[in-house]
């Protein structure tokens, strides 16, 4: 059965985090569902649709940024209570938007992560993982690298409630109370979980992993150890995987893998005969998906993929079409609904021109004024730095929440420049003086109108370590920019794995002096990527670092003690 879906925008709030968009329950089967969204102004939207247009439901007052949004409720209950996290701060609502829990987790740090089952909360800080159970202290555990996520496996199948952990360090930690069962390795740095329920009433014991390098896969968990069932490379060098749903798209009983991509890819997966996946339908939008969900939003009967983007927008990609086909001769009539839509907007349209054109001229008597001050406009900007195994290069993304003027990059290493193809910017160069100043580059990107994600290639030299810096100049008034840096580390090209191959012959280097067990990790810290700073726990650890280049395949095995 082919999958036709057609993109519907509905709403934009503020610039979101990563899961932070959820439908709640419908009254009926083919009802349609209020969605709840937070943004990082501290403010949760709840919405329903109605004649194409959008009813607020609820809206709360701004605060601390919320970082996760879950829905909760008693066991065996439809999820509709509504949990966000901002800070280290769990905040209750009900359906209709009554705060009625107010709980502080007491953290150093702010809430990364966060799940929801019955009367139990499991928040995760960077590496701290706490287990509350009507607001009480249960369970703590300190990881071994950075939490990106976490989920529960129901009580059903190992007895208890089983946390497992996303980890930096391309694992994923089951554990059992405060103890840790075992671990998981997967194939990258995971950055989302979500538990595979296929069908209703199957036993809830899979995961399913998305990396931030685009892999996706699913693994089994059992009391001893996890069994590998399949998984999904990146061939295509699409984005990192940011959100996972399952939803019944089809019709047909079996739920569809709903993929969201920070380059702004949505993707519908199903099973073949052989049970594995295989891709049925593709959409890509102009800006990075942080979550995705299934359901029936904008009218009963047309089940859609909803999704909320980095800037905030809320789109669905529904079934309902939103075209219709006339014959020769024949008159298309459209419907009162779409003639007051039309008219609506046309209306907006025009309040907001003129709008705007006060403000500037406002703005312009302002900027005349001898006692004016002006305000710096803030802006938020999402960026990444990885590396890529194929080719080995980094990729450097830039996305902001409003459109981007030019980006300036400068670096005091040498870095070469590479083509992207989905960049349409106009690189120029500027000369340099590399021998006083160690500037070895500088390269301004001017973008095209509404380009609010850019996404460059550099590649570096291994030995020559530095600092890229990228001054981002958004389309604002007055002009004003912010700047990132990212460290170029002197063994660059290397990247993390889990084991190395022992027949291959290695060089042994061996330091010996004194020195602390903190003092040799930072050295590890400063020359190899993918290593946390924390000092890891206990007297040794051992990791894996193969080098990815064109003619060499070098590994090497680090363990201090």
């Amino acid at each position: 059965m082919e999958i036709n879906l057609n993109r519907v925008d509905y709403l934009q709030v503020g610039v979101t985090s990563q899961k932070t968009m959820r439908l709640l329950p419908a009254s009926g089967r083919r009802a349609t569902q209020k969605v709840a969204v937070a943004d990082q102004d501290g403010v949760i939207t709840c919405f329903g649709m109605k004649k194409g247009e959008p009813v607020p439901v609820f809206k709360s007052l701004p605060g601390p940024k919320i970082s996760r949004l879950e829905l909760g409720g008693a066991l065996g209950t439809p999820k509709e209570k509504i949990f966000v996290a901002a800070g280290s701060e769990v905040r209750g609502f009900t359906k209709k938007g009554k705060q009625f829990l107010t709980f502080e987790a007491n953290l150093a740090e702010s809430i990364k992560a966060m799940y929801v089952s019955g009367a139990d909360l499991f928040v995760c800080a960077s590496y701290i993982y706490n287990h509350y159970c009507d607001c009480k202290d249960q369970d703590y555990y300190l990881s071994g690298d950075k939490i990106c996520d976490i989920v529960c496996l129901p009580m059903t199948k190992l007895g208890q409630t089983t946390p497992v952990l996303a980890c930096q360090d391309r694992v994923l930690r089951v554990l059992q109370g405060s103890e840790l069962v075992y671990d998981i390795e997967v194939p990258g740095p995971p950055a989302v979980l979500e538990i595979n329920n296929a069908k209703e009433g199957e036993i809830e014991d899979e995961l399913l992993y998305g990396t931030t390098d685009g892999k996706l896969g699913l693994v089994q968990v059992t009391d001893t150890s996890p069994v590998y069932k399949w998984e999904v490379t990146n061939q295509k060098k699409r984005g990192g995987i940011l959100c996972i749903d399952r939803f019944d798209i089809t019709g047909d009983g079996v739920k569809e893998i709903l993929v969201g991509r920070d380059d702004g890819t949505v993707e519908i997966y199903s099973l073949d005969s052989t049970n594995e996946p295989v891709i049925r339908f593709e959409h890509v939008l102009s800006e990075s998906v942080t979550s995705i969900q299934g359901g029936c939003v904008g009218k009963d009967a047309f089940d859609e993929v909803l999704t909320a983007t980095y800037t905030g927008w809320v789109t669905g990609l529904t079934s309902e079409p939103q075209q219709k086909e006339a014959g020769p001769g024949e008159e298309m009539k459209m419907s009162p609904e779409t003639q007051n839509k039309i008219v609506a907007l046309r209306t907006e349209l025009e309040q907001l021109q003129v709008k705007v054109l006060q403000e500037r001229e406002k703005y312009q008597q302002s900027a005349q004024s001898s006692t004016a001050i002006s305000s710096v406009p803030a802006f938020s900007v999402n960026d990444k730095f990885t590396l890529c195994r194929d080719d080995a290069s980094y990729s450097l993304t830039l996305e902001v929440q409003t459109a981007i003027d030019n980006v300036l990059l400068q670096s005091d290493v040498p870095i070469d420049l590479l083509d992207v193809d989905k960049n349409s910017a106009v690189v120029s160069f500027s000369g340099c003086d590399s021998e006083p100043n160690g500037n070895f580059l500088l390269a301004t990107y001017r973008c095209q109108a509404n380009t609010t994600r850019l996404e460059l290639k550099v590649r570096s030299i291994e030995g020559q370590y530095g600092i890229l810096q990228a001054y981002i100049t958004p389309r604002l008034q007055p002009k004003t920019c912010q700047v990132r840096q990212h460290q170029i580390k002197p063994l660059s090209l290397h990247q993390r794995t889990h084991a190395s191959e022992e027949h291959r012959p290695m060089n042994t280097l061996t330091l010996t002096g004194q020195f602390s067990f903190a003092e040799i990790h930072s050295w590890v810290v400063f020359c190899l990527p993918e290593v946390h700073e924390k000092t890891p726990a206990g007297d040794g650890v051992t990791f894996y670092f193969p080098q990815y280049t064109a003619r060499m395949h070098i590994q090497q095995r680090r363990r201090y003690i």
